[in-house]
């Protein structure tokens, strides 16, 4: 199965919901975007890796890539490589001077490592096509080449449009309001709308 390459581009954080921030992931080289959330916990280490920073005692995830340098192990690669009722599931690929194998990850501790290791982050087209959002090609109208790399942003954010219940929305309504939220950068509000619309579709 081909892999497809992604790379952080958002970390956001809504206040409206306790603890729930959300990790964005870009194609690389391409318009979708996979949004996933994960907890304040994990949000924290993918920041502080993100934005260079250096606490004064290692962090968790620290600590795992100090110990898998101490034995000479390196992490060549993540893979989201499954998505069972919402929850995304996740694998280290490690190797050694004598062996490569494969470890079972949550997929925020996988991203906490990749971003510490620098290492590429993957996953199967099957997942980006049930998950994904696809976000408008700006680069054609102004004739200009897309950025294989983007700015990674890290925001605090509320909900946009307050507190509809999609489940009385069309799928027009439904359309209208994911890109609104879209453009104010609100993936936790997205994930829930993009979940929304998939299952209106599913059930058809």
């Amino acid at each position: 199965m081909k892999k497809i390459e992604l790379e952080i581009v958002a970390l956001s954080h809504s206040i409206t919901q306790t603890h729930s921030y959300a990790v964005v992931l870009g194609e690389v080289n391409g318009l979708r975007r996979l949004p996933i959330v994960i907890g304040g916990f994990e949000a924290q280490a993918i920041a502080v890796a993100l934005e260079k920073m250096h606490p004064s005692r290692p962090l968790t995830h620290d600590l795992m890539k100090n110990f898998l340098n101490a034995f000479a192990i390196d992490l060549h690669e993540i893979i989201i490589c499954d998505l069972q009722e919402g929850i995304f599931y996740s694998k280290l690929v490690c190797a050694s001077e004598h062996d490569t194998i494969e470890i079972d990850s949550r997929t925020s501790d996988a991203l906490a490592l990749a971003v510490r290791f620098g290492c590429p982050i993957y996953t199967y087209e099957n997942i980006l096509e049930s998950a994904g959002i696809l976000m408008e090609d700006t680069a054609t109208t102004t004739g200009k080449k897309k950025k294989a790399k983007q700015e990674v942003v890290i925001e605090d954010q509320g909900a946009v449009g307050g507190n509809e219940d999609l489940k009385t929305m069309t799928l027009e309504e439904l359309n209208s309001l994911l890109n609104e939220v879209l453009e104010n950068e609100d993936y936790i509000r997205a994930i829930a709308i993009r979940d929304e619309i998939n299952t209106r579709r599913k059930n058809r």
